[in-house]
């Protein structure tokens, strides 16, 4: 458990560090916005970012599984159904 648990959180933080990188790279390519529309467009940009990535990586995985490694690791979390309570 605790190990799936270590691998979903890196297969998430990979592609946040991925979309903020991005965002601060579009940010140093000269775009001069008042602070409003900067903080909403940096926002913007970092969630279509990280999500594009994500998706972009996840459809590739599916063809060639080492590529999951663009998300930090290689194997994919594994979930569980949980044990059917007792009533």
């Amino acid at each position: 458990m605790t190990h799936d648990y270590l691998i979903s959180l890196i297969r998430t933080a990979v592609p946040a560090a991925v979309g903020a990188l991005l965002a601060w790279l579009a940010s140093t390519a000269g775009i001069v916005l008042d602070g409003d529309s900067s903080t909403a467009l940096t926002a913007g940009v970092v969630a279509l970012a990280m999500a594009g990535y994500y998706a972009l990586v996840r459809v590739a995985e599916a063809r060639w599984p080492w590529l999951g490694v663009l998300l930090g690791t290689p194997a994919a979390p594994t979930y569980q159904a949980p044990a059917a309570r007792r009533q």
